[in-house]
């Protein structure tokens, strides 16, 4: 079991991790909508981040038999548009619903998810969702020279951590550095989601590929911002554990 003494423990069985990528930049058929922006299903409860598109982040859940309805929380990495769009829509079917932000989101992002009849709930630090599931804390970035603080959610599987992430804004070295504070001897499964390397130099995406792999990352799936070159990076250094994803794809762990 995931055990952390300063955080408490993740204390439940474990079977099998079901992982659904609702919303990408790309997705797997022409049966699956795709745009800007990324949603995922985790463990087929707890929604991570929900696209640009409503209509279509709802479209894409009746594809791949998600019921709205069944949707426990929704986690919101960080306050960009391309991951908050569907939100409202989720909100319309759900109201109530609980919604884990940042504090340094935008009033208007708070103002509007109140507004929307959605639960709010602001995670400053590591939160449990549940005892699988638990959301990191806020994490400072800047995108564009502005503050972006974002969070990822970290699911407890029966092979270990999976870290799931919207945008990494602050780093995807910085978010591990953060995990590993939370549960330092648990081994990280995999990583999932949008790294925002599409501009950034070769030789630093090689470097960051070669830190997670020495820290200990067994498998990747890089997602939405990540860049086709890094994303080739990553498939190369990472071999064959590299999990190519779109969305419609379904990873289990």
């Amino acid at each position: 079991m995931i055990k952390s003494p300063e955080k408490g423990s993740l204390n439940v069985p474990l079977n099998k991790t079901k992982i659904l990528v609702l919303y990408d930049d790309t997705s797997i058929d022409a049966s699956i909508r795709h745009g800007h922006g990324f949603s995922c299903l985790a463990d087929g409860r707890i929604l991570f981040d929900t696209g640009e598109n409503g209509e279509s982040l709802l479209h894409n859940m009746t594809q791949m038999n998600v019921a709205p309805e069944n949707v426990e929380a929704v986690v919101i990495s960080h306050d960009h548009w391309d991951h908050t769009g569907g939100l409202w829509e989720i909100l319309k079917i759900r109201p109530g619903l609980k919604v884990y932000a940042c504090p340094g989101f935008s009033d208007e992002f708070k103002k509007r998810v109140i507004a929307s009849q959605g639960s709010l709930i602001e995670s400053g630090d590591f939160r449990e969702i549940d005892g699988r599931i638990s959301v990191t804390g806020e994490i400072p970035g800047q995108y564009k020279g502005a503050s972006m603080p974002e969070q990822a959610i970290i699911v407890n599987t029966q092979t270990g951590i999976v870290v799931i992430t919207g945008c990494s804004h602050p780093g995807i070295i910085n978010i591990f550095a953060r995990v590993k504070t939370i549960f330092p001897t648990e081994p990280i499964a995999l990583i999932l989601g949008g790294l925002h390397l599409r501009d950034a130099e070769v030789d630093a995406i090689e470097a960051i590929a070669s830190q997670l792999i020495e820290m200990g990352v067994r498998k990747i799936s890089p997602t939405h911002c990540t860049g086709k070159h890094a994303q080739a990076i990553f498939r190369r250094s990472f071999g064959a554990n590299y999990i190519p994803a779109s969305a419609g794809s379904q990873i289990e762990i």
